[in-house]
């Protein structure tokens, strides 16, 4: 047996347990920090923000915070609006965590509503949907 099966890093598979569980603390953190109105921005607190999700970095020093806003109108305000607040909403969101640090966050719009659009329209094709009621060949051989 070789000894490389031992050296893997649990990394290569996906983020581990602690990185998601940082992550969905520092999303209701965020979604909290936004829907309270903390920051001062009016331009900021006048739009219905979903977190969506947060993902950490390996070194939890980064989160990554995937927004839309409510209705997906304003998509580019939203992420420069974000942009120019990111400082202030670094410390608001730092204040409810327990981390030793603060982590960097950073926004990106999360484009899975629009994934998951697509993928209704796919389904909803007529020659999607003959495909998929079509009986299995493979299974009824034997």
């Amino acid at each position: 047996m070789g000894v490389m099966a031992y050296n893997k890093s649990p990394q290569t598979s996906g983020p581990g347990q602690r990185q998601l569980r940082v992550g969905e603390t520092v999303r209701r953190a965020l979604s909290e920090v936004l829907a309270r109105g903390d920051v001062h921005d009016p331009d900021l607190n006048r739009m219905s923000i979903t977190v969506g999700e947060v993902r950490m970095s390996n070194d939890l020093k980064v989160a990554t915070a995937y927004v839309l806003p409510l209705g997906g109108e304003g998509q580019d305000d939203l992420l420069k609006i974000l942009g120019r607040n990111k400082h202030e909403i670094r410390k608001l969101v730092a204040k409810k965590l327990t981390l030793k640090f603060s982590p960097e966050i950073r926004f990106q719009l999360d484009l899975t509503f629009d994934q998951m659009d697509e993928t209704r329209r796919m389904l909803s094709e007529d020659r999607v949907r003959r495909d998929a009621d079509a009986p299995d060949r493979d299974t009824d051989e034997a």
